[in-house]
C-alpha cells in the first residue's frame, strides 16, 4: 500500500452521482445534456412575484427521504440532503467498493452553505424569541455540514474537508482529492459540491449586483458565449465522483470513465466579483493544469467551460483559452452546459468536471444551448445548440469564482 510521500500515482473517477435541475442520477443527467433539455423555470418554492427576477434552476421532485433518515432531513439544510444523495449516487454507480475507511477521503465543498436554514431561524427568533431557536442550527447551517454528514453516510474516516471558494468550490475539491490520491495520503475518495441557495434573499441580492440575467423566458433566459448574454440563471443541486488510485480501480474491475490528470489553482487578486479582464489568473490555472498532465495545449480536445453568461465572464474566459492554448484555441469544442443547468454556484464545478469525463468516456461534446448571435469578443467554437460526437482524448473543466477563485481540472482517457 502506498503511503504519504510516495511516488505519484495515478488517480481515475470511477463513480458519477448528480442531482440537477435537469436531470438525478448520471444516465438521466448525462441524456438531459446531449438532448439539451432546459432545466430552467419559474421559481415554485416561493411566492417570487416581487423579486425582480423570477426565474431559476430548481430541482423537482426531489426527496431527501430516499437517502436520510427522517431525523436527518430534519436536523440537515437541503443543501446537506443534496449533497448526500449525490454522493450515494457516486458511490452506487462506481460499484460500492470495499475500501479500508481510514484511506477513504471526502472532500465536499459548497459557495454558501446551510444560508436556508439560517434564515428561517432567524425568522424564529424574530416571531417566537430566542428560546424557539433550534439547537440544531448552528450544524444545519455550516458550509462544511455536507462534507461531515457525507463522511458519516458511509463511515469514511480519512481526510475530511470543505472547500469554500464561491463557484469554484466543486472543483477545488475534485482536484485536492485528486492530489490525496495521488501523493498517497488517500486510496479513495468521494470529492463534491452542493448548493441550495434559491431563496428571496439570495435573488435579490444577485439582482441587486446586476449578476442574473433579466430575461424571463426559462427556455432562453441562459446563453452563454452569444451577445445578447446579460447575465446568469440561480440555479441548485449536487455532484459527487468517486476518484480511485488506478492500480487498485483495475485490479477490482471498476468501469473507468477517464484519468484525472491534472489540476490547476490560482488566484486573479484583482476584484471581489469581477474577474481580471484579461483572464490571467485563469490562463495561470489552466497552464497549471496541463503542466501537471504532462501535456502541450494542442492536446485539449474539449472544454466545460465556466460560461456564466455573464458579459464580463464569457468575454475574459474566452481571452484566457485563447492565450493559454494559442491558436489551437480555435480547434477545441468549448460548451457551457450552464446553458441547460443554470449556474449552480459551489456544486457547478463538481458536477462540470463530472461532465468533462462523461464527455470523455462517451465522445461527445454536450451544447451550449441558446447560442445564436455571435459576439465578437467571443470567437471561438462553442458546440452550438447540438451536441457533438467527436474524438475526446483530453478535456478541460473551468470554474471560476467570486473571490478571484480559479480552478481548472484535467481529465483524458484512461489507457492502462
Amino acid at each position: 500500500m502506498a503511503g504519504p510521500h510516495s511516488d505519484s500515482r495515478r488517480v481515475v473517477i470511477t463513480g458519477i452521482g448528480t442531482i440537477s435541475p435537469i436531470g438525478t442520477g448520471v444516465e438521466d443527467f448525462w441524456e438531459g445534456l446531449t438532448t439539451g433539455r432546459i432545466g430552467i423555470s419559474h421559481i415554485e418554492g416561493f411566492d417570487a412575484s416581487n423579486l425582480p427576477v423570477r426565474i431559476a434552476g430548481e430541482v423537482h421532485g426531489f426527496q431527501p427521504d430516499r437517502w436520510l433518515t427522517p431525523k436527518e432531513v430534519k436536523r440537515a439544510d437541503r443543501c446537506v440532503h443534496f449533497a448526500v444523495g449525490a454522493a450515494k449516487l457516486a458511490w452506487s454507480d462506481a460499484g460500492e467498493p470495499a475500501v479500508d475507511h481510514a484511506r477513504t477521503g471526502v472532500m465536499f465543498s459548497t459557495g454558501i452553505g446551510g444560508l436556508g436554514s439560517l434564515l428561517a431561524q432567524h425568522l424564529v427568533l424574530l416571531e417566537k424569541g430566542p428560546d424557539r431557536v433550534s439547537p440544531f442550527m448552528v450544524p444545519m447551517l455550516m458550509p462544511n455540514a455536507a462534507a461531515g454528514h457525507v463522511a458519516m453516510a458511509f463511515g469514511f474516516t480519512g481526510p475530511n474537508m470543505c472547500i469554500t471558494t464561491a463557484c469554484a468550490a466543486g472543483s477545488n475539491a475534485v482536484g485536492e482529492a485528486f492530489r490525496l490520491i495521488r501523493y498517497g495520503f488517500a486510496d479513495v475518495a468521494i470529492a463534491g459540491g452542493t448548493e441550495a441557495s434559491i431563496l428571496p434573499l439570495t435573488v435579490a441580492g444577485f439582482a441587486q449586483m446586476q449578476a442574473l440575467t433579466r430575461n424571463p423566458d426559462p427556455s432562453t433566459a441562459c446563453r452563454p458565449f452569444d451577445r445578447q448574454r446579460d447575465g446568469f440563471v440561480l440555479s441548485e443541486g449536487s455532484g459527487a465522483l468517486v476518484l480511485e488510485d488506478a492500480e487498485r480501480a483495475v485490479s477490482r474491475g471498476a468501469r473507468i470513465y477517464a484519468e484525472v490528470c491534472g489540476y490547476g489553482a490560482s488566484a486573479d487578486a484583482y476584484h471581489i466579483t469581477a474577474p481580471e479582464p484579461e483572464g490571467l489568473g485563469a490562463i495561470q490555472a489552466i497552464q497549471a493544469a496541463l503542466e501537471e498532465a504532462g501535456e502541450p495545449p494542442d492536446a485539449v480536445d474539449y472544454i466545460n467551460a465556466h460560461g456564466t453568461s455573464t458579459p464580463l465572464n464569457d468575454a475574459a474566459e474566452t481571452r484566457a483559452i485563447k492565450k493559454a492554448l494559442g491558436d489551437h484555441a480555435y480547434r477545441v469544442a468549448v460548451s457551457s452546459t450552464k446553458s441547460m443547468t443554470g449556474h449552480m454556484l459551489g456544486a457547478a464545478g463538481a458536477v462540470e468536471a463530472g461532465v468533462a469525463a462523461l464527455a470523455v468516456a462517451n465522445g461527445v461534446a454536450p451544447p451550449t444551448m441558446n447560442y445564436h448571435t455571435q459576439d465578437e469578443d467571443c470567437d471561438l467554437d462553442y458546440v452550438p445548440n447540438e451536441a457533438r460526437p467527436m474524438d475526446i482524448r483530453l478535456a478541460l473543466s473551468n470554474a471560476f469564482g467570486f473571490g478571484g477563485h480559479n480552478a481548472v481540472v484535467a481529465v483524458r482517457r484512461f489507457d492502462s
